[in-house]
């Protein structure tokens, strides 16, 4: 395989707290997005903290994603990193934001596997009305 690949960053904020909170249906956003993008999963561990937050990682053939919740401040870090160019990391990143109902959006996308890390944006932020 190639070492190149696509790393999808994003920050949401004003996430649907008690869905931000909820084990289950976090995880089954992400495995839902990951097979809509056609991607290969090979593990997949979330883990739920106490008092709240949630806290996940899809192991796939062509890299991961990963989150991790904060409910109390309706914010969720999300993290897709695919090798190769088969699967778009920004478009699995973005069904992921809105099935979450963010409605602010803090991208950053970058190429990696390339010797030198390549921004292909500049950090993008994306109001959303509810």
């Amino acid at each position: 395989m190639d070492t190149y690949g696509r790393h999808a960053i994003m920050e949401l904020w004003e996430c649907n707290k008690e869905f931000i909170d909820n084990r289950e249906l976090i995880e089954k956003v992400m495995v839902k997005a990951t097979l809509e993008a056609g991607a290969e999963i090979r593990e997949v561990t979330f883990h739920a903290f106490t008092p709240q937050g949630i806290s996940g990682t899809i192991i796939i053939s062509e890299s991961h994603l990963a989150i991790h919740t904060f409910p109390e401040h309706g914010y969720a870090s999300l993290d897709v990193f695919t090798c190769g160019d088969r699967i778009d990391p920004q478009v699995v990143a973005e069904i992921i934001a809105q099935k979450l109902g963010s409605k602010k959006v803090y991208t950053l996308n970058m190429e990696r596997g390339l010797g030198e890390i390549l921004l292909t944006g500049e950090y993008q932020s994306k109001e959303r009305l509810a």
